[in-house]
């Protein structure tokens, strides 16, 4: 049977289960990637699990979120992951060695492989023909020690690309496009498979543009196949060697089609506050702005600050906007320099900062109040920049640049300047310095961790209990983040390591009351929290569930979830729960007492459970839809109990 690119790495790496849209599956992982927002917990889960040395083809620690270095926590949390990368055989990347995404694309991806990372945007691999996939931590750690990863087996979407772009429309407004269709819940439960002629003009970290931002999209992964212009992509990192074909079989079908005509897309921009809120350019040029920002995962590409960079050269940009350049890694930044863009760039005005994440989680570069940001990030959340009532939008490099000159936003067909002709440099960057390869044999069993005052040991978490009951102290609507959940930027996200003090913020963005009065009532049985369609939306963060488990959370009753957060919650004991009538949400209320009886038998048995509201003397029933599999970790208490209590198979 012809299959196409995503099935052919769905099946060469089934270990079990059927690959059948609905069905769990489990995928054995070659390549794992950890950054250090999510990574301090992937380490110290290995601690608890007693793991000797990855069992990973190759597995990569990044430090690329938590860079600013206000005290001691973010730069401890640093030697803490340095001390794991070599005690549990990792690659290490230095701090300032760039974002994890487009890093191991250019050192360590390689066609025909699969990926988990605990980032949401560990798709951004497919560009070059792999099966990436976000996940919590927890299930990455279980990946490095060599266990299998466990989902629902996706539909695959193909998208064919027909045409080409035209001037001032780039691989950010094909994603746009997508959100502009689809909304943020339009990929839920599916692949992303981009084929046909258009790809012809999209190169390799074009592709890594639409493959990140598929995350925005809610999609499990986004695939490319592997074709000369993916070979081209790896020569010119010195990797040739890595290079494999793997495209569609000719009359491969996908179980969604659709086409976007390239020549056909304008430019377009993401409002406040959703990636999923598109319009054209056209329809809000003439906002003034107060900030412009170039870079971040979702834009990693040369062309993406080489392109700006010829835009202001000679220019400077309005004096009241702040321009914003994020180099991607420290590869983008000396090849920057090397080729004189970086020159132009700062003359213009541009304040460079250091090659990670930066603005895109909130470290540094929050925008002025009411001020209207334009970033070639992501994701635009509200406060994920930094500044609580923000004006987030999301737009191309070229649409950022080209209101940074005139202060407005600005289609940047109206520029009076000829497109750029951008040629990539015929010498190579390569930059491999600031990687710190594993120890070698066994020498890494002698590593002793370095623990800070800010790195706390893993909670305990109880098992499940018969019978949960307490209050519904938050009642949500649609569409809520983890970053609404959990909070990151430069006050929280040092916290990371530490879940007792992390856990002050839980919530925060939505009730900064909530954490103290879950603590109030989590020794009477804890508590549940409601909410409506999506809940749990972008970072893959497990803090946003392991956070609130500690503060006593015990379900969660939606109408529906993200796929990264709902698996968290069951990793750390949380019920992710759904109304079997979506209409009962409305008569759920804040403030409600709860009573859920014969949880644990009915988990087991499978059956719906029935919730009943106290405070309204009403009754209603609940469904959890888990797996054999999670069951078995639900009932736990968590995924790391589990293992303990049948007796870990990673130790040595």
């Amino acid at each position: 049977m012809a299959q196409n690119v995503a099935h052919k790495l769905i099946t060469a790496h089934l270990v079990e289960g059927e690959a059948v849209p609905g069905r769990e599956i489990g995928l054995r992982i070659d390549q794992t990637l950890t950054q250090d927002a999510t990574g301090t917990m992937v380490m110290l889960e290995l601690e608890a699990m007693g793991l000797d040395r990855v069992r990973t083809e190759v597995s990569a620690q990044y430090v690329d979120h938590n860079l600013l270095q206000a005290d001691f926590k973010n730069a401890d949390d640093h030697l803490f992951l340095r001390s794991a990368a070599q005690r549990f055989g990792v690659w290490y990347s230095k701090p300032g060695n760039g974002v994890s995404h487009p890093v191991h694309q250019q050192r360590f991806g390689a066609p025909g492989k699969t990926m988990l990372g605990s980032d949401s945007h560990t798709p951004a691999a497919g560009a070059i023909g792999m099966l990436a996939i976000g996940a919590g931590g927890l299930e990455v750690a279980m990946a490095m020690a060599g266990q299998a990863f466990y989902t629902t087996m996706p539909q695959v979407w193909g998208v064919r690309l027909v045409g080409r772009l035209s001037e001032w429309v780039s691989a950010k407004d094909v994603i746009l496009e997508m959100l502009r269709r689809h909304g943020v819940v339009g990929g839920r439960g599916r692949i992303i498979e981009y084929h046909g002629p258009g790809l012809d003009e999209l190169s390799a970290m074009d592709r890594h543009v639409i493959a990140n931002m598929g995350a925005e999209l809610g999609a499990t992964s986004t695939v490319f196949p592997s074709d000369g212009e993916v070979r081209r992509f790896l020569e010119s990192e010195d990797r040739g060697g890595d290079w494999v074909e793997l495209v569609a079989d000719p009359g491969a079908g996908y179980d969604v089609e659709e086409e976007i005509d390239l020549s056909a897309l304008e430019p377009l921009i993401a409002k406040p506050s959703s990636p999923g809120n598109v319009v054209p350019v056209a329809e809000v040029a003439g906002l003034p702005i107060g900030q412009a920002v170039l870079g971040s995962s979702a834009n990693p590409g040369l062309r993406d600050l080489a392109v700006p960079a010829m835009m202001v050269k000679g220019r400077q940009t309005h004096d009241r906007v702040s321009f914003d350049v994020n180099p991607a890694s420290r590869q983008t930044l000396e090849t920057l320099a090397g080729e004189g863009y970086l020159l132009d760039l700062i003359a213009a005005g541009a304040r460079v900062h250091q090659s990670g994440c930066m603005g895109c989680i909130g470290m540094g570069q929050a925008p002025a109040t009411d001020e209207i940001s334009l970033r070639t990030m992501p994701r635009n959340f509200p406060g994920r920049s930094g500044t609580r009532e923000d004006k987030v939008y999301l737009c191309s490099p070229e649409t950022a640049t080209a209101s940074a000159l005139t202060g407005v936003i600005t289609d940047p067909r109206t520029l009076d300047m000829a497109y750029p002709n951008f040629v990539p440099p015929a010498k190579s960057y390569v930059n491999t310095a600031m990687l710190v390869p594993p120890l070698p044999g066994d020498e890494n069993l002698a590593v002793e961790l370095v623990k800070g005052p800010n790195i706390a040991s893993l909670p305990d978490l109880e098992a499940l209990p018969s019978e949960i009951a307490g209050p519904v102290l938050l009642k949500m609507g649609n569409d809520i983040s983890t970053d609404e959940i959990l909070p990151a930027g430069a006050q929280v996200l040092p916290f990371r390591s530490n879940i007792p003090a992390i856990a002050d913020f839980a919530f925060w963005q939505l009730d900064e009351g909530y954490s103290d009065r879950a603590r109030e009532v989590k020794e009477a049985g804890g508590h549940v929290v409601v909410a409506g369609d999506n809940y749990g939306q972008g970072s893959s963060r497990e803090h946003a569930a392991l956070a609130p488990r500690y503060l006593g959370l015990r379900a969660v009753i939606a109408r529906s979830f993200a796929r990264i957060h709902r698996q968290n919650l069951v990793n750390f004991g949380v019920l992710p729960l759904t109304f079997a009538d979506p209409g009962d949400y409305d008569g759920v209320e804040a403030g409600d007492e709860l009573c859920i009886p014969e949880v644990g038998e009915r988990v087991r048995e499978g059956r719906a459970l029935v919730v009943h509201n106290r405070t309204k003397a009403t009754t209603i029933t609940v469904d959890h839809g888990l797996s054999a599999r999670q069951v078995e970790v639900m009932l736990a208490g968590s995924l790391i109990a589990l293992h303990q209590a049948t007796g870990s198979p990673v130790a040595s």
